[in-house]
């Protein structure tokens, strides 16, 4: 059966919405998700069908639809974060990673999936403004632009990730010498850019204001020695990035 952009399109949002969330946590129920995303129930309904029969959505017979975890994403395991030297790996693999599906994410210029990358980022400064780590609204907003790409690699890569990238962040936090204040500004400020470059359809912009966001990581960990891998190339302006949060 053919699918529907319609379908596809709710397909996408929930899979963003999934990528957010912990293993076994449950979804919204099918009459807040349509109303949510704006489609009919048998339109949610073909998008939950696909994504329980790709393993990322499971149903509980009287208890609603929670997140599972797709066969193909059990094998590919990275493995935890050994060292210093993983974690610059790490970063690194993340700016090449990241920045390109920023890209396809401005080039694929869906208004619906942009809302929802709109929609994390606010959740984010939403629990930074409130005192809480919002790690996972960080994690989810990195995934929400995955989802965002058109290229389902991208979100099946981030979420093979997740634990990395949850690991990463908390490193990166505790060496950062920068008071949490001055870090959270610094991270709505790169968040916003990335948010701004995809919604006006940028990819270049867009792969850019990634490339600062996720250096910042690097910055912070391994200071002018993360500038000399880099190639010494300029930033704007000739200044460095702001140092992020991740």
């Amino acid at each position: 059966m053919a699918i529907s952009p319609l379908s596809d399109f709710a397909y996408k949002q929930v899979l963003a919405m999934v990528e957010g969330m912990q293993p076994d946590q449950r979804l919204p129920s099918e009459e807040d998700l349509s109303r949510r995303l704006g489609v009919s129930r048998p339109v949610l309904r073909q998008a939950l069908a696909r994504l329980r029969t790709e393993g990322w959505v499971h149903a509980r017979r009287g208890a609603g639809n929670f997140v599972g975890k797709p066969p193909a994403l059990q094998s590919a395991t990275f493995g935890p974060l050994h060292s210093i030297p993983d974690m610059r790996s790490f970063l690194e693999f993340r700016c090449l990673l990241e920045a390109e599906s920023a890209a396809c994410a401005a080039r694929c210029g869906d208004p619906r999936l942009q809302d929802e990358i709109s929609r994390r980022r606010r959740l984010m400064e939403s629990a930074l403004a409130h005192g809480q780590p919002g790690i996972e609204e960080d994690i989810a907003f990195h995934a929400a632009i995955a989802a965002a790409s058109g290229n389902r690699f991208f979100s099946m890569t981030m979420n093979a990730l997740a634990e990395q990238t949850r690991v990463s962040i908390k490193l990166i936090r505790e060496l950062s010498p920068q008071p949490m204040v001055r870090r959270a500004v610094d991270v709505r400020n790169e968040h916003r850019a990335i948010d701004d470059a995809i919604r006006a359809g940028d990819p270049d912009a867009a792969r850019e204001a990634m490339l600062n966001h996720l250096r910042g990581g690097l910055m912070r960990l391994f200071g002018s020695e993360a500038r000399a891998a880099e190639g010494g190339h300029p930033h704007a302006h000739g200044d460095a990035p702001a140092p992020g949060g991740l």
